[in-house]
């Protein structure tokens, strides 16, 4: 348990019969008139769904301990992604559903933050950007360099996108693992 005078960002709280909310952004509050309180805007760690609360300020609310540990990807097995503690080299096994967007960024020796809560795979953090190679694109047609045009490219884990015309297959690029937006070329 904890008030809501100790709220900080990145915290996880159980409400409402025990769904998991991290603490995306909280503001104290004290009107002229009334009671002081606390506006929060939490994100369901599990749909990804983001909500307004306010809370009075001091009341008790339940948290809930997240596990966050840095796991190497090794490989897939069947459905399941395959991670391995740096650690102790436990093999854990997760689901796509837990997984979810990482998936189409993850080659086996990435590393991931993964969040457990009580034993369960919550979700699977990757960095903000990843470098990856174009495995396929379409050469660009000469002349078509001077516009800002962007053609699909298929990267290595199979997941495509849209890159600059001058891209070409084989080169390693820099991806945002939040839009599938292109971020540069990385040189190598």
């Amino acid at each position: 348990m904890a008030s809501t005078n100790d709220l900080k960002n990145g915290m996880v709280l159980k409400l409402e019969g025990g769904q998991l909310w991290s603490v995306v952004e909280f503001q104290h509050v004290k009107p002229g008139k009334g009671p002081a309180f606390v506006r929060t805007k939490l994100k369901n760690v599990l749909s990804g769904k983001v909500v307004d609360k306010t809370f009075n300020a001091g009341v008790k609310v339940e948290t809930a301990t997240v596990d966050k540990r840095d796991m190497q990807f090794s490989y897939m097995d069947g459905e399941y992604f395959v991670f391995m503690d740096m650690e102790t080299y436990d093999q854990l096994h997760v689901d796509r559903k837990a997984v979810g967007d990482a998936a189409n960024f993850l080659i086996e020796g990435f590393t991931a933050t993964v969040a457990q809560h009580e034993g369960e795979v919550l979700f699977v953090e990757l960095p903000a950007a990843v470098e990856l190679v174009v495995q396929e694109t379409e050469p660009g047609v000469q002349g078509d360099r001077s516009t800002g045009g962007t053609k699909p490219a298929t990267l290595e884990t199979g997941h495509q996108i849209q890159v600059p015309l001058f891209i070409t297959t084989g080169e390693k690029i820099k991806v945002d693992t939040r839009t599938s937006d292109y971020l540069g070329r990385v040189n190598s």
